[in-house]
């Protein structure tokens, strides 16, 4: 059967669902489709990268043993295969679980001069994949030399704190707040802040966000499910400076991308900044690239806080303290700057 072509005649019906596809499939949908691609690509390079071979490299880790056999020891230490110590000299056990308590180091071997026991220190608040890759590797090393080792975890993680792991997973929950409200606040109108006002209206809301859910996630991992110890009110604290600092950070991507700032903003925190942030691993057992990554991103800076706060009776927190700071203020000032530039029409927040 013949087919018409003149004006206003139906089209085949393959012909009719190509056009169908061209008028569909806009230039600005498939950039965006090839945006998804590229983070789903991401995604699994980073999360795979990051995880599939973990490994301990340049562990801070100290050795009390005699004055006359320090150097040897240490040596030993620092020339086993693959550099997985970084060894240093401690002038007594004191000392040794001072330092691990205070997280300078992540443990420590006490050198028994009469030969009968050495004591190995470790701290599973801090990670227990790492510390128990320290037991294995001293307790093979000590075999190996005929002498018996017991361990000592200085800073043990809760009974209710499987493998370390609620930290990680407060933060990330955290995270996840910051960046879903602050899309919901910029893309319900448009992905652009309309004005300046709009913009520190929709930065307030942000914050009050991020009181809210900072508690409610506090109240939760602790009063409620006992999988943390530590201060409820710190971990609120922490818990509304990560999601503000998160949300600001996405509202500012957003105000200079528009719609693309998403996309950068999970490229950021869960692309980069979950594998990276030592959850799983802590950070002495990741690749190079996301070890050094994992510290400057909000999930890496928000899960050393959260065990710090809640292990380590707070020691170490100011670096991660000042990184989630960083991106608040950063954030802030970005998207009150970007909506100065663009000054849109008026629309509802």
């Amino acid at each position: 059967m013949s087919h018409t072509t003149g004006a206003g005649a139906p089209r085949s019906s393959g012909g009719s669902f190509l056009g169908e596809v061209r008028d569909a499939v806009t230039p600005r949908a498939t950039l965006l489709v090839l945006g998804v691609i590229a983070l789903q690509l991401l995604f699994i390079a980073s999360y795979v990268g990051a995880l599939h071979d973990p490994k301990p490299a340049d562990v801070p880790f100290g050795v009390v043993v005699p004055a006359a056999a320090a150097g040897r020891t240490v040596e030993r230490l620092e020339t086993l295969p693959g550099t997985p110590l970084d060894p240093r000299t401690v002038a007594d056990e004191a000392s040794a679980r001072e330092q691990v308590e205070n997280r300078e180091i992540d443990g420590a071997l006490i050198v028994d001069p009469d030969g009968r026991r050495d004591t190995l220190l470790v701290a599973s608040g801090g990670g227990t994949a790492l510390a128990t890759t320290l037991e294995r590797l001293i307790t093979a090393l000590e075999e190996n030399e005929g002498r018996p080792l017991r361990t000592v975890d200085v800073v043990p993680a809760s009974a209710e704190d499987f493998d370390g792991l609620s930290s990680f997973y407060l933060v990330v929950g955290w995270c996840v707040g910051g960046y879903l409200c602050a899309s919901i606040l910029a893309i319900s109108t448009g992905a652009r802040p309309a004005d300046p006002r709009r913009a520190a209206i929709r930065l307030l809301v942000m914050a009050l966000v991020a009181l809210v859910g900072g508690l409610g996630g506090a109240l939760i991992i602790g009063p409620v499910l006992g999988a943390l110890p530590g201060s409820t009110w710190a971990l609120w604290g922490l818990g509304a400076l990560t999601t503000f600092a998160v949300g600001a950070a996405t509202l500012a991507l957003q105000g200079l991308f528009g719609i693309i700032g998403i996309g950068l903003a999970i490229l950021l925190v869960v692309v980069a900044g979950n594998p990276s942030a030592g959850g799983a691993f802590p950070l002495p057992m990741l690749p190079p690239f996301w070890k050094a990554i994992g510290p400057a991103l909000p999930p890496g800076a928000g899960t050393w806080a959260a065990r710090s706060i809640a292990y380590f009776r707070g020691n170490d927190v100011t670096a991660s303290l000042l990184v989630l700071s960083a991106w608040a203020v950063a954030g802030t000032a970005v998207t009150m700057l970007a909506s100065a530039r663009r000054p849109g029409r008026r629309e509802e927040v």
